[in-house]
């Protein structure tokens, strides 16, 4: 009787059985599912990597290499990052119509897969500033006021204080900022594109950037207003004291003929 009830299950045997089971499924599961996903991000980007190099081949080996060291034509693109890609590639500034001072903004002729594809392609060259995501970009919530301090101080100097834009040395100028993109305004202070400096996060944290991006989208949106009447294109003293000089000065001569002349036939009479 003694060696028959020892050799009797417990009632909670088959209970922990079960559980060790579960457990060893879970354990399976966790040791499989994340490195088969992880295979599955790395093989949808070499794919990527794959078509952004033929993309490249076509439209921009000509001036960048055929390994993006650059040529006389077009510098390295070894280290300038995703987001300087996704910038230059979706203003329309690249691929370049014709070399010159400056790469002027115009149609963009890939799609934002091909892009990406560019981009990633390019990112594999070497590391550097990485496209930023939706919620990186979204000026809501931001701060207007302090962006417009942060944009006076860093960026009116070229582009004005309303984001106009403005003429620069050597044929270069800084463009209007008016209708770009939140992603694109923030990629241009993250890679600084052509006379631009950069501004990396080490610089100017995330946070700021919004803040300028926020205060750029309020100050050229519809709903601003021009309390001082007459905005003059919004360049500042070049336009102003254009104005004054064509009609304040022409105001001026022109009264000073009139009482010349009204002077002379006076003294006639």
């Amino acid at each position: 009787m003694k060696k028959l009830s020892a050799r009797r299950r417990h009632p909670l045997a088959a209970v922990v059985v079960l559980l060790l089971a579960l457990a060893a499924t879970g354990g399976l599961y966790a040791a499989f599912a994340p490195a088969g996903k992880a295979q599955a991000d790395e093989t949808a980007q070499s794919l990527a990597i794959d078509e952004g190099k033929k993309l490249y081949s076509v439209g921009c080996a000509s001036c960048h290499g055929s390994g993006g060291q650059g040529t006389t034509d077009g510098p390295s693109l070894v280290g300038v990052g995703s987001a300087a890609v996704d910038f230059q590639v979706g203003t329309g500034r690249m691929p370049a119509q014709q070399p010159g001072a400056q790469v002027p903004k115009k149609k963009v002729i890939y799609n934002q897969a091909e892009i990406d594809q560019l981009a990633a392609y390019v990112s594999s060259l070497g590391a550097g500033p990485i496209t930023p995501t939706k919620s990186q970009v979204d000026p809501s919530g931001a701060d207007v006021a302090k962006g417009g301090d942060l944009f006076r101080t860093n960026c009116a100097q070229c582009h004005n204080f309303t984001g106009e834009g403005g003429a620069l040395t050597k044929g270069k100028y800084a463009p209007s900022l008016e209708g770009v993109s939140p992603k694109h305004i923030y990629e241009a202070m993250q890679t600084g594109p052509q006379s631009m400096p950069s501004f990396p996060d080490s610089t100017m944290p995330e946070q700021e950037k919004k803040d300028i991006t926020a205060y750029i989208k309020t100050v050229n949106g519809d709903d601003s207003e021009t309390p001082g009447g007459l905005s003059l294109g919004g360049l500042g003293p070049v336009s102003e004291g254009l104005f004054g000089w064509i009609f304040g000065l022409g105001g001026l001569v022109a009264i000073a003929v009139w009482v010349a002349a009204h002077t002379a036939k006076a003294k006639k009479s």
